[in-house]
């Protein structure tokens, strides 16, 4: 099916989601598959905040620690991450949870995504974020290891290091996550499509590759009908 021609027909696709959730992975992962095979796709994506764990220390919390404790005790954190690998292994992605030793305060990492945003890297520091925590085992609430992710990006590693040691943006962040928790949303990730239809997790490449056409077939179709004049009064006499 062809794609779209013009930014006129864009859509909106908002993406609530916080780096450390595996499931905003795995569903980014079957997302990106669906974007793949229909290059000429209508979405314009934006990344929003939703922390998991707002209240985390800024310093995050020992990883082995954090499970047991929100999941009570080591057999209830492996029966809880069982699913995890499970779908990450079918979606054909490499994760290390054992590699990961530290749960980090993600409030850095979203405001380091906000200001991708604005230079149009959000999507590549997102996918850069993911592979730092889930495959390198990486500190991502860490100013250093962040402005390193944002270099590779393409962004000024010392601007991002020096916003960071400060509190710029920081405000604006939790604002948005708390408006997003106001607006009924409770887990992540959570797809938005054209600021009206919700989609909550981790939705297979079908599913998406079925939206996409969807909304191409009726682009096309209004596009047809307005050609035509399909629907438009008769001249009058």
């Amino acid at each position: 099916m062809d794609g779209l021609d013009t930014m006129e027909q864009a859509v909106k696709l908002d993406i609530l989601s916080d780096p450390i959730c595996p499931w905003c992975y795995i569903g980014k992962t079957y997302l990106d598959r669906a974007l793949e095979q229909r290059p000429g796709h209508p979405f314009v994506i934006e990344w929003h905040p939703f922390q998991l764990n707002p209240d985390m220390p800024a310093a995050g919390m020992d990883r082995r620690t954090y499970l047991e404790t929100k999941f009570g005790g080591k057999d209830g954190a492996v029966k809880a991450y069982m699913p995890v690998q499970q779908h990450a292994d079918q979606a054909g992605l490499k994760v290390n949870l054992e590699g990961i030793k530290v749960t980090p305060n993600t409030l850095k990492a979203h405001r380091l995504i906000h200001w991708a945003g604005l230079e149009g890297k959000q999507t590549a520091v997102v996918s850069a974020l993911f592979k730092a925590y889930f495959v390198d085992g990486r500190d991502i609430g860490d100013t250093d290891t962040l402005a390193d992710i944002a270099d590779g990006a393409g962004l000024d590693a010392s601007v991002v290091r020096k916003l960071l040691e400060g509190e710029a943006d920081a405000a604006e962040i939790q604002q948005r996550d708390q408006a997003a928790r106001q607006m009924g949303v409770s887990s992540v990730p959570t797809f938005i499509v054209a600021s009206q239809h919700a989609v909550p997790g981790a939705q297979s490449t079908e599913m998406w590759l079925k939206v996409i056409d969807e909304i191409i077939e009726n682009h096309v179709q209004t596009a047809a009908s307005v050609k035509t004049g399909d629907g438009a009064e008769p001249p009058s006499a």
